[in-house]
C-alpha cells in the first residue's frame, strides 16, 4: 500500500502545518491553504467523476464576494460569514450543475466556462462588488465574538482549521459508498446507468459539493487578505485549479494539496522578481511538461515509482 494511502501521512502532515506558521510567512502559508481547498474541491468533480469543469473560479468568486458582503455591510461573525458563503456557491453550483450536467466532454466544459464568465461579467457590473477596484477593506473580525483574527496567528489556525474540516469531509466523500459510485461512473458510465443509478442525479450532487467547498475556499481567502477581486472569477484562475490538480495528480487525494503548494511557491518566487511578467508564461510550460512527460502528477509518479520499486 502506497504511503500516501496511510493515515499516519495525514496526521504528519497536520504536526508540520501546526509549527510552520512559527518558521514561515503565516500570510503565504494560509493562501496555499485556501488554494489547497479549492483544488481539493475541484478534483472532487475531475479526479473522481471524471467531470473537466472550466467555470470553477465562480464558486471561488462566489464565496469570496458574498463573505466580503456580509463582513462589511452586517457585522457578522467569520464563521458564519463563511458559512453564508459557502452555501450561496453552492445555490450557484446548483444552478449551474443542473444547465450543464446533461452535457459531457468539451460540451460540459464549455458550458462551465460559459456561464462562469457571464457571472463574471456581473461582478463587473455589480456595485457591491467594486467592480474592476475590488471589494476592499473586508474586516476579518472576532471568531465566535471572542477571538481576534486581525492577528495572522490566530487567522492562521482558523484557516488551518476550515481546510481540515473541508479536506476530511472530501477524504470522507471519497471513501464512502457514495464515492464508489462516482468513480464507477468515471471509469464507465454506461455501465452505472444500466446498474440502476441516476447518474445526472449523482452527478449534480457532485458538482454542488465541490462548488460550496471552492466557496468555503473562497470565503476563508477574501478574510485572509481583507480584499476579493475580479482575478479570482476570472477563466484564468478556473485554469490555474486545473493546472494545481495535474501537477499534484488527479485522481488522488492528496495530490492537488501538493500541486497548489508547488504553483502557489512558483508564483511567490517570480512574482517579485525580474520574471514577475512571465509567471503565466512559466505556469504554461509547465502544463505542457506535466501533461506531456509526467501525466500522474507528483503524487501519481511517487506512487508508480514506490510500487515499482518497493513491491511488498
Amino acid at each position: 500500500m502506497s504511503i500516501l494511502k496511510s493515515g499516519k501521512i495525514y496526521w504528519l502532515l497536520i504536526a508540520i502545518s501546526l509549527v510552520l506558521p512559527f518558521m514561515m510567512y503565516p500570510v503565504l502559508l494560509m493562501k496555499v491553504l485556501c488554494f489547497a481547498l479549492f483544488a481539493a474541491a475541484f478534483n472532487l468533480m475531475l479526479g473522481f467523476v471524471g467531470m473537466l469543469s472550466f467555470g470553477h473560479a465562480a464558486f471561488l468568486a462566489t464565496g469570496g464576494y458574498v463573505t466580503g458582503y456580509l463582513m462589511i455591510n452586517t457585522g457578522l461573525t467569520p464563521e458564519i460569514g463563511v458559512i453564508c458563503g459557502t452555501l450561496v456557491a453552492a445555490v450557484i453550483g446548483y444552478l449551474f450543475g443542473a444547465l450543464s450536467v446533461k452535457r459531457e466532454g468539451i460540451y460540459f466544459a464549455m458550458v462551465t466556462l460559459a456561464l462562469s464568465q457571464l457571472l463574471f461579467f456581473v461582478f463587473v457590473q455589480a456595485s457591491f462588488t467594486g467592480g474592476e477596484n475590488g471589494m476592499q477593506g473586508i474586516p476579518r473580525g472576532n471568531l465566535f465574538g471572542l477571538i481576534d483574527l486581525n492577528d495572522n496567528l490566530s487567522m492562521y489556525y482558523f484557516v488551518l482549521a476550515v481546510f481540515i474540516g473541508g479536506f476530511w469531509f472530501i477524504n470522507r466523500i471519497v471513501h464512502s459508498p457514495f464515492g464508489q459510485i462516482l468513480k464507477a461512473i468515471r471509469e464507465n458510465e454506461p455501465r452505472a446507468i444500466s446498474l440502476g443509478y441516476n447518474v445526472k442525479r449523482i452527478k449534480l450532487i457532485a458538482f454542488v459539493l465541490s462548488a460550496g467547498l471552492s466557496g468555503l475556499a473562497g470565503s476563508t481567502k477574501a478574510l485572509v487578505f481583507q480584499l476579493e477581486s475580479l482575478t479570482d472569477a476570472h477563466w484564468h484562475m478556473s485554469g490555474e485549479v486545473v493546472l494545481m490538480t495535474l501537477v499534484g495528480g488527479m485522481g488522488t487525494i492528496i495530490g492537488p494539496i501538493i500541486g497548489a503548494g508547488v504553483i502557489v511557491s512558483i508564483q511567490n518566487v517570480f512574482s517579485g522578481g525580474d520574471l514577475g511578467s512571465y509567471v503565466h508564461i512559466i505556469m504554461g510550460v509547465i502544463f505542457v511538461v506535466v501533461v506531456l512527460a509526467f501525466r500522474n502528477g507528483i503524487v501519481g509518479e511517487f506512487n508508480k515509482f514506490v510500487k515499482s520499486n518497493f513491491k511488498s
